[in-house]
């Protein structure tokens, strides 16, 4: 579960894929151009379509992530958002990190991955 101070600060565009890193520099995962999400060790997570739908790395329906930056599982439940100023919200409204200059989609559904 991510933990309130949590910060993405580190951006880094390859042809490929943005990574996004932490606070202190470590890599926290990676988005490919084609929505394949990688933790930061490398393991596919999953994936995230550009209609904002979620699968796991099965193959599974997991949720979605509105153009918003709001995030919901597979239940419609509201997990939490990312707003364009890059600030970071868990489901009750309490700021739990930054992703200033990343994507808002694809911080998102890396924050998603981590709250499920």
């Amino acid at each position: 579960m991510l933990v309130a101070g949590a910060v993405l600060m580190g951006v880094s565009a390859t042809a490929s894929a943005q990574r996004m890193s932490n606070s202190s520099g470590s890599n926290i995962g990676r988005v490919e151009s084609d929505g394949r999400v990688y933790n930061s060790s490398g393991s596919n997570m999953g994936r995230i379509e550009s209609n904002g739908r979620i699968y796991n790395s099965s193959g599974s329906y997991v949720g979605r992530v509105e153009n918003d930056g709001r995030m919901y599982n597979s239940s419609g439940s509201y997990m939490g958002r990312v707003e364009s100023s890059g600030r970071i919200y868990n489901s009750s409204g309490s700021f739990i990190g930054e992703a200033r200059g990343v994507d808002t989609k694809k911080a998102a559904v890396l924050f998603f991955f981590k709250l499920i």
